[in-house]
């Protein structure tokens, strides 16, 4: 028999246990966001890998629907289309989309002069505006006029601080580009390397679980691919369908650069809520320079593009993809937006989706208890 010594004793035993134990959890969890913090870059950057990977393996197996064909060779033609249809874009409309691209960031610049010049004529104060060097034209015309430029050489010191400068932004500029390319290329192998065998990846995860575990495990990964899937479908059939209705609603207006300003609508669909108000943003920006009326047109577009894509493609697409209420992903976007920068808002929605379907896993019935005691 135990007395009251041995169950003290034991008590304390227990105690010091679950300490221990909550200490080295809240340690490890400390460690883990920490790391998540310091490295969020990179591991956004295999998650974008690995949402390419699902894209490309959604494709396949809607491919695999059609045509009888085995997996490799079905994400083989998936690829080869990809790859034509935007070699075709950028063969076709590259000259278009530069030149499209340069005449948009101009006439953005100039009306954020504007505005900024609008607001400041109103008393407002506009301090907090950082637009670089971007002068408007009147005001860069009358100093010229008033003061005649020296016809005398530069010093030897402003040479080599103006060569300095040239070097430092060109440097930026390569750097920047090489990162950009980089970034580009890894997300694109990540996603092949992935899209080729999924299988060997979802295994190779299922084997890290518990093997007490591993049943619920399989049924989180495998949901959680099926929801990331339909979800990357509808996705990219409603970038499509806005960049097409952008794209031929501003050429019928009128407004220059219709096709990039299609393109960016497109590209900024993939972000909900936030994205749409920022394509709208721009499109109503640039459309400024055409005159009221077609600023107004552009604007009564991006309405009726909005409630497209938020009350007939949403509902009808992506019905069965996601359900999440649009103020918590909203709150969600801006967390991660203001954290992460472009990443976390452009990744919200994929990560929420995730977090959703394990919530509703664990909230539902236990599976693995649900058979043992049947």
């Amino acid at each position: 028999m135990t007395g009251p010594a041995d169950n003290r004793l034991q008590a304390r035993n227990d105690l010091a246990w679950a300490i221990s134990v909550g200490g080295i959890g809240a340690v490890l969890f400390a460690a883990l966001l920490a790391f998540t913090w310091h490295f969020a870059a990179t591991l956004f950057l295999i998650f974008s890998g690995i949402l390419l990977g699902v894209a490309l393996n959604a494709m396949s197996n809607l491919l695999g629907r059609v045509v009888r064909l085995p997996h490799a060779l079905r994400l083989t033609v998936v690829c080869l289309v990809v790859a034509g249809m935007l070699s075709g874009i950028v063969f076709l409309g590259g000259t278009t989309i530069a030149q499209q691209t340069t005449a948009l960031s101009n006439t953005l610049k100039s009306q954020l002069v504007n505005v900024k010049g609008f607001l400041e004529r109103n008393g407002i104060d506009t301090s907090f505006f950082d637009f670089g060097t971007v002068s408007s034209p009147s005001d860069d015309a009358a100093p010229a006029a008033a003061t005649p430029a020296p016809h005398s050489l530069p010093s030897a010191g402003t040479i080599a601080a103006s060569g300095g400068a040239i070097f430092s932004q060109s440097l930026k500029l390569i750097l920047g580009t090489a990162s950009a390319v980089g970034n580009f290329f890894i997300v694109l192998f990540l996603g092949i390397a992935f899209a080729t065998q999924p299988g060997v990846y979802r295994d190779g995860l299922l084997f890290m679980a518990p093997v007490r575990h591993r049943a619920r495990t399989v049924a989180i990964v495998d949901r959680i691919g099926e929801t990331l899937e339909r979800w990357l479908i509808a996705q990219i059939i409603t970038m499509v369908a806005v960049f097409l209705v952008t794209w031929i609603g501003l050429s019928i207006i009128g407004i220059q650069s219709s096709f990039i300003l299609g393109i960016q609508a497109g590209l900024l669909a993939f972000i909900p809520t936030v994205g749409a108000i920022l394509g709208g943003l721009i499109v109503v920006l640039a459309s400024v320079a055409s005159g009221w009326v077609a600023a107004l047109s552009a604007f009564i577009l991006f309405l009726g593009v909005h409630a497209l894509e938020s009350y007939v493609l949403t509902p009808i697409i992506q019905r069965q993809a996601l359900d999440i209420p649009p103020a918590t992903l909203f709150a969600f976007q801006i967390l991660l937006g203001v954290v992460f920068g472009i990443w976390g808002l452009a990744l919200a929605l994929p990560l929420m989706a995730i977090a959703k379907v394990m919530i509703d896993h664990f909230k539902a019935e236990d599976p693995v208890a649900a058979i043992t005691t049947a």
